[in-house]
């Protein structure tokens, strides 16, 4: 029996990303679910931790509630971008 790819959903997950539209977000569940397993949103975070490809805009996933999350470049920096982008998010500080 063929093992699975454990990179698939790591392609998954960056493709879901790539399509995120400017100015909108999706959640690192949201993510998850599109990529094809809703219970790996931890998984997403660190895949997206990872990545330094600046097509790929992690900057546009945030936390379920509403929180900006990590980002590989700096918190303060994915909200910079976040309102430069004009998304609009309820506990963006």
């Amino acid at each position: 029996m063929k093992k699975p790819d454990k990179n698939s959903f790591g392609k998954k997950v960056l493709a879901v990303v790539a399509k995120i539209p400017k100015g909108r977000t999706l959640s690192y569940r949201e993510v998850a679910r599109v990529a094809g397993n809703p219970e790996a949103y931890r998984a997403v975070g660190n895949i997206l931790n990872k990545n330094c490809d600046p097509k790929i805009p992690c900057h546009r996933v945030i936390r379920s509630d509403g929180n900006p999350g990590g980002y590989n470049r700096g918190v303060k920096n994915k909200i910079k971008i976040l309102k430069k982008e004009g998304a609009k998010l309820p506990n963006m500080s």
